[in-house]
């Protein structure tokens, strides 16, 4: 039967008539409507009262079947309408008990906050009064400190400052009293400002420090100090660029002193008046350079003596109010935004006119030159403002002494600045351009002179044409160190490429090392070749010592390149001389082919002949001298190269005159008299036999152990220092009996093995 109840009364929910019953934004009115307008109205109630009647017959039947918990759940109310009531009497109490405290407190607090009002407003009133006071007694003495003019205008600032310092925070408007004195204090203040920046103009104009410093007083008395600095340095900064906007200005440049042309006609160069243009150009930037060292001094000055001054009050110096919270000093700020302009503004004319570009990339070492000019008379001004600045300076300015003075004012403690780099940065686009013209321009003669498939060596003229070259390319370049080293490596690299072709032309092929003839075609070009390569050396070096002004770098980079030159000339002589050296050692070889085991012929009168083999070698070596040698003008050189073969040959001679066996009496004559003739024989070789040094000493040494006996030899000093032990040895082997055989012999050795 329940079963029966809850499926009706879940059926009466799902009912689309009671549906709307249940929403939660249901409206009797809404509904009402809905019902009159769309269903008739006798059905709409007769289920609304079988709804209701059902509804009544539910809720029966839920309170007998919950009868019980109905009942505990009315006795609950019951007991929970007693703690309420318990609850709202003891609120009652709090509540009276809380209106008691507030009467006790509320009066007592009103009384403070009434007293306190008046304190404070009392307080006001005072700072306000001795403000009046105060303004008023400073407006009477700032109008005797402004009657005092310039001598007091420090005063009058340092008055203004307290002045704003009273107005701040505080409304002074509508007070009678001061009405007049703020009209005047405002007044006074655009005079001080106004008379400040005259003295500090008139100051900077005349490098003034006195005015200077009395000027930069007032704007630190006023409070604007930084403001005012950067508005002086960015004026100055403005009036640079404009300089240099007008000075590369290319209209201006070619526009003639009294144009009569038409209007609109083109005012870019004309091959007629090139050289006017570029003499305009010079002209202008000769100008903005003198207009911007003009503007650097007075930047520099400004600097220095807000470095040395300091407030007498407070002792702050001025600089350091300038550069705190990490600002840059105005010097550094104002070269760098002049560097920045500079390179700015050239490169904008240069890409806009190609006849700027090439003037500058053309005549690079005269703009290079207005630069370290420039450079120059600034440090030459910085040099003299630091002693200017310490000694003729006002002593009441409170001008101190630090240890700021010797710093350079560019860097100024910024030890990887450097300034000079800096400004020449600029440069560097027309400085490559020029060095790799400079370079075609060394390269072009030389070039010339050695075309392709030539075989002959360049002539005096063509090589007085490189040379003037170099020289001329180095002379213009001696306005910078740094320029005169780029261009000398350009010259080394010049050299490099001469020997280079030359070396092509050397002949290499036998014919180059014979010396039975007379001169070969391939000899007489080697020849040329080492003579014109002696001239180059001769005046590159007389170029070398020329360079007085210009970097010991640029002299060793040139330097560098003749060893290269004495290299080459060194391999084109190495064949010849070697040849020589050769066929020399060759005929030394053949004294062991003639007897010297004979006795003396008489001893009255001995007979000395010269051995055939020393004048053959006589012959020989006078010959080469004559027919090979004589044509080089490299005179030093030849005689440095063949003074190793004079002595060569003088150590193969000894060596081989110890090993002669058998040795007669009249053998040790006339290998005496060979020892005599071999300083004749290699005279030619060297300038004086004695320049042989040590070989020469030993060849007289060893001519009068010839005749001494075997306890003389080995107690001789020469024995050990000028004559080897080996040598020594050697000669003793051959005043053995013939059964005991000299060492090369026991070794089957030939003699020319022997001799190396």
């Amino acid at each position: 039967m329940e079963d029966g109840k809850e499926a009706s009364t879940n059926s009466l929910l799902k009912d689309e008539c009671y549906a709307d019953f249940l929403a939660e934004d249901f409206d009797v009115k809404t509904y009402t409507a809905q019902a009159i307008h769309h269903a008739v109205i006798a059905e709409q109630l007769a289920k609304l009262a079988q709804g209701i009647s059902q509804l009544d017959k539910e809720l029966h039947s839920q309170v007998v079947a919950r009868h019980e918990d109905l009942l505990a759940q009315a006795t609950g109310i019951e007991s929970l309408e007693g703690v309420l009531q318990m609850m709202q009497t003891r609120i009652s109490a709090l509540q009276a008990a809380v209106d008691r405290i507030r009467t006790k407190i509320v009066d007592p607090y009103n009384k403070i906050v009434a007293r306190i009002t008046q304190l404070a407003r009392l307080q006001v009133a005072c700072d306000l009064l001795r403000r009046i006071i105060r303004i008023l007694y400073l407006s009477k003495r700032l109008q005797v400190q402004l009657q005092g003019g310039s001598r007091e205008i420090t005063k009058a600032a340092q008055s203004l400052n307290e002045l704003d310092y009273l107005s701040q925070g505080v409304d002074l408007s509508g007070i009678e009293v001061i009405e007049n004195d703020l009209l005047l204090i405002s007044r006074a203040r655009l005079e001080v400002e106004n008379q400040a920046k005259r003295l500090l103009e008139q100051g900077m104009e005349i490098q003034n420090p006195t005015q200077v410093g009395t000027a930069l007083q007032v704007f630190y008395n006023l409070g604007s100090l930084r403001e005012t600095i950067s508005s002086v340095v960015g004026g100055y900064r403005t009036t640079i660029q404009d300089n240099i906007t007008s000075a590369l200005d290319i209209k201006g440049l070619t526009q003639p002193a009294n144009p009569r042309g038409a209007p609109g006609r083109a005012v870019l160069p004309t091959p007629g008046n090139t050289a006017a243009f570029r003499a305009a150009l010079w002209t202008n930037l000769e100008k903005l350079m003198d207009q911007i060292c003009a503007a650097c001094r007075q930047v520099q000055h400004l600097q220095k003596v807000l470095m040395k001054k300091r407030d007498p009050v407070t002792h702050v110096c001025f600089i350091d109010e300038i550069i705190k919270d990490g600002q840059p000093d105005i010097l550094y700020t104002f070269w760098t935004d002049v560097t920045n302009t500079l390179s700015e503004e050239f490169h904008r004319a240069t890409e806009a006119s190609s006849f700027l570009k090439q003037a500058f990339e053309g005549e690079y070492p005269k703009l290079l030159r207005l630069y370290n000019e420039l450079w120059r008379r600034l440090q030459q001004y910085s040099a003299s403002l630091q002693g200017a600045l310490s000694g003729g300076m006002d002593a009441t300015l409170d001008i101190t002494t630090t240890e700021t003075d010797s710093q350079d004012l560019f860097t100024n403690g910024k030890q990887d600045y450097n300034p000079e780099k800096a400004l020449k940065d600029s440069l560097q686009p027309y400085e490559a351009a020029y060095l790799s013209k400079s370079l075609s321009r060394l390269f072009d003669p030389i070039n010339l002179v050695f075309p392709m498939g030539g075989r002959n060596p360049p002539s005096n003229d063509e090589l007085d044409s490189i040379i003037k070259t170099i020289s001329s390319e180095l002379n213009v370049a001696s306005v910078d160190p740094n320029l005169s080293l780029a261009v000398a490596k350009n010259a080394a690299k010049t050299v490099q490429l001469f020997c280079v072709k030359s070396e092509q032309l050397l002949c290499t092929q036998g014919d180059a090392s014979q010396v039975i003839g007379p001169l070969t075609e391939g000899q007489r070009r080697n020849v040329s070749v080492v003579n014109s390569l002696y001239r180059l050396q001769q005046a590159v070096a007389k170029i070398i010592s020329g360079l007085g002004s210009c970097p010991p770098a640029a002299a060793e980079a040139l330097s560098s390149s003749l060893e290269g030159v004495q290299a080459l000339m060194s391999s084109a002589v190495q064949p010849l001389l070697q040849s020589v050296s050769d066929s020399i050692e060759a005929i030394i070889i053949t004294l062991h082919q003639e007897d010297f085991s004979g006795a003396l012929s008489s001893p009255d009168k001995p007979d000395v002949p010269c051995s055939l083999y020393m004048k053959e070698l006589q012959g020989f070596i006078s010959r080469v001298m004559a027919d090979y040698f004589r044509h080089f003008q490299c005179v030093d050189f030849i005689y440095e190269s063949t003074e190793s073969i004079a002595q060569r040959a003088i150590e193969l001679f000894v060596r081989n005159a110890s090993l002669l066996r058998p040795l007669g009496e009249g053998g040790k004559m006339r290998l005496a008299a060979d020892f005599a003739q071999m300083e004749m024989a290699v005279a030619p070789l060297c300038r004086r036999v004695s320049d042989l040094g040590k070989p020469y000493r030993m060849l007289r040494s060893f001519r009068p152990l010839l005749f001494q006996t075997s306890e003389l030899i080995a107690s001789s000093p020469a024995v050990g220092d000028l004559i080897p032990y080996s040598t020594l040895l050697h000669f003793f082997f051959t005043r053995a009996p013939s059964e005991l055989k000299s060492p090369h012999q026991a070794c089957t050795l030939t003699h020319t093995i022997v001799t190396y």
